[in-house]
């Protein structure tokens, strides 16, 4: 068997825009690259582009194929940021030309894609085994489009 670098690699569908979308993400992310684009005449959605790129090192493939299918919040990337001003960079250039804030550190970006900002302490905070915290923290970030630290940190110890 082969010996692949990422044995699960996120599919992107774009209608025709999978090299923009491509270059946009690569631009925010910093280890991202594009390692290659593909033209496919004579399919079944006349002309495809294929476009592999890595984020993080992590690989995605995307196809401008058409328009027979939609992104939906069921699918979300989450990026998980150890500061504030990470946080705050990535928001701002994937909500940047039109995309959309949304509840709890989600966002859709100008593609449509959904992704989600958030503070790697979170994972820690919802770990609590005090009721009482977990309720703070919760009422604290259902009331947040984008995540601030240190809000939700104050929720979480009660102050």
């Amino acid at each position: 068997m082969a010996n692949f670098k990422n044995r699960i690699v996120p599919h992107l569908w774009f209608s025709n825009n999978a090299k923009e979308a491509a270059e946009f993400y690569t631009s925010i992310f910093s280890d991202s690259r594009i390692k290659s684009i593909t033209k496919l005449e004579k399919t079944p959605s006349d002309s495809v582009e294929v476009v592999i790129f890595e984020l993080f090192g992590q690989e995605f493939q995307a196809i401008s194929a058409g328009s027979l299918f939609d992104f939906s919040e069921s699918i979300s990337f989450m990026v998980k940021c150890d500061t504030q001003d990470e946080i705050d960079y990535y928001w701002e250039r994937l909500t940047a030309d039109g995309g959309q804030e949304i509840e709890c550190g989600w966002l859709k970006d100008k593609f449509g894609l959904s992704w989600q900002v958030v503070p790697e302490i979170m994972d820690e905070m919802m770990q609590s085994e005090d009721p009482e915290a977990l309720s703070r923290i919760t009422q604290a970030f259902l009331k947040m489009k984008k995540f601030d630290i240190a809000e939700l940190q104050r929720a979480y110890e009660g102050n």
